[in-house]
């Protein structure tokens, strides 16, 4: 089972969640991932994951999360000792998201809402340090315009890492990533 979590002023309808869900469902996987819409507040965001888990936990699901999603994904391997890939994860929004503060808009759903000082002290609850490396695999690229792949390289070392030159913040390398991706939860290889 994959749950995956999409990142800041995104979405269900994100480019790679809609990606991972076509490719599962070529391979008859489809019920095995979920990707809930997760709010923008960080305890709302908590609390959708834990729903969701919840209800996928017999299965043994490996989270999936990409920049703020790698974040909660981080958050819910280590609580409840599952596996995680991470994508260009954020390892602090609380301070890099520090300098939006004010009026934000969701980038699928169009969605108008404040980044206030609250999210900031609700992110900064949800830090995890250290990490148990042997949990993740991380997927990065070194041309990100967003967040310093170094900052994770260093924050899960130790883990199963792949770093490409280049790419941005998408992860322009995502596609290629998919059978590793299903290979680490366990799935099977396409």
């Amino acid at each position: 089972m994959i749950i995956y979590l999409h990142g800041f002023i995104s979405a269900p309808a994100s480019k790679k969640a809609r990606a991972m869900q076509a490719y599962m469902d070529a391979r008859g996987l489809g019920a095995h991932f979920a990707c809930p819409a997760l709010p923008d507040a960080p305890q709302a965001a908590v609390e959708t994951i834990e729903a969701t888990y919840a209800r996928h936990a017999a299965q043994g699901p490996t989270f999936v999360g990409s920049s703020l999603g790698g974040f909660y994904a981080t958050w819910f391997a280590e609580k409840y000792d599952r596996r995680a890939v991470l994508i260009n994860p954020a390892i602090r929004p609380d301070l890099g998201l520090a300098a939006y503060l004010g009026p934000q808009r969701n980038l699928y759903t169009d969605e108008a809402f404040e980044l206030t000082q609250a999210h900031l002290a609700g992110w900064r609850g949800l830090v995890v340090d250290p990490v148990d490396p042997e949990r993740y695999l991380l997927l990065l690229e070194t041309g990100d315009e967003v967040l310093d792949w170094r900052d994770a390289a260093r924050k899960y070392e130790g883990a199963r890492t792949v770093i490409r030159d280049g790419g941005d913040h998408t992860l322009q390398s995502f596609p290629e990533h998919l059978p590793r991706i299903l290979a680490f939860a366990g799935i099977g290889a396409a």
